[in-house]
């Protein structure tokens, strides 16, 4: 069925959410993705730009490279994205300094909602899927209890650095916001974007663009061969990163960087009514009932044939 202007709307609303989802240390644009039912149309799309694809290109050209490439979609999921991470990353640093609780409790339902979406996608439940979940879990909640490294601007470290973080990115649950806050380059990319450092923008880039490229075939084998297992593993992922976005933290320590600003090192998870502070319960639910809708209504958009 041929694409209409409002479908390609819709796609680059969905990229908006997911843009959004990534700018936040703790949530991942792939879960945006997987609910709201293009993951593996995003994938496949990644996954297929190859020599061929290029070939097409110089023996039939543009217009049946674009039909190929499915250029569309990638320019209309693409530019919500870009335009909403870019966006959002300056807004989630205010949120994150000054209202943790809240923009927390507004992923923690979302990221709940989530697991029951993802996880209904399984169509047949057995011991090796139990434990794959398991495995998932684990992981993630390995991942979320790591401590942050130092912070690091080295031109070839961001390169690795893009490679990495991107590949979290489009996996559900895994964030690859945190993952550039372990690996000590949040703040680098932070700024960077802030300050237009259109070279370590480029660096980053280019090294995402490569662990895209990589790690797409990946998930598409896997889908392709081990469907139910692989979506266990995520499913996992998405359980696991709770942990992550628990609205109330205790800091147990700070990082220090070379300009002399703060930020939490390690934190633990503790109950609201031990949380140092205001605890903002009532509208921390209300903002949990809220992610937790959003969930169903991006569901519902998701479950549209586009």
């Amino acid at each position: 069925m041929q694409r209409r202007f409002i479908d390609y709307l819709i796609i680059s609303l969905k990229g908006i959410a997911m843009g959004a989802a990534d700018a936040v240390p703790g949530v991942s644009g792939g879960t945006i993705a997987f609910i709201s039912g293009i993951y593996e149309e995003l994938v496949n799309t990644i996954s297929n730009i190859n020599t061929s694809l290029f070939k097409t290109l110089f023996k039939e050209g543009i217009k049946e490279f674009w039909k190929q490439a499915n250029g569309n979609f990638v320019l209309a999921l693409g530019l919500g994205v870009v335009v909403s991470f870019v966006s959002f990353m300056r807004l989630a640093k205010y949120l994150l300094e000054h209202h943790p609780v809240l923009i927390w409790s507004f992923f923690f339902g979302l990221i709940i909602a989530s697991i029951y979406f993802v996880g209904k996608q399984i169509t047949k439940w057995n011991l090796g899927v139990i434990v794959f979940l398991i495995i998932g879990t684990a992981l993630a909640y390995y991942i979320t209890s790591l401590p942050v490294l130092s912070e690091t601007s080295g031109e070839y470290f961001l390169f690795i650095a893009g490679a990495i973080a991107i590949c979290a990115m489009i996996l559900p649950g895994i964030s690859g916001s945190f993952i550039l806050i372990i690996l000590g380059a949040y703040k680098t990319l932070s700024d960077a974007l802030h300050d237009f450092d259109f070279k370590k923008i480029i660096i980053f880039a280019t090294g995402a663009i490569i662990g895209l490229l990589s790690f797409s075939h990946v998930l598409k084998w896997l889908f392709k061969r081990y469907h139910n297992i692989t979506l266990a593993i995520l499913t996992g992922f998405i359980l696991g990163s709770l942990n992550r976005v628990w609205p109330w933290k205790k800091t147990l320590s700070w990082h220090t960087n070379s300009k002399g600003e703060k930020t939490p090192l390690i934190q633990d998870s503790v109950s609201p009514f031990s949380f140092e502070g205001d605890h903002q319960l009532v509208l921390a639910i209300v903002l949990i009932v809220i992610g937790f809708a959003t969930i169903f209504v991006l569901e519902r958009l998701g479950s549209k044939k586009l």
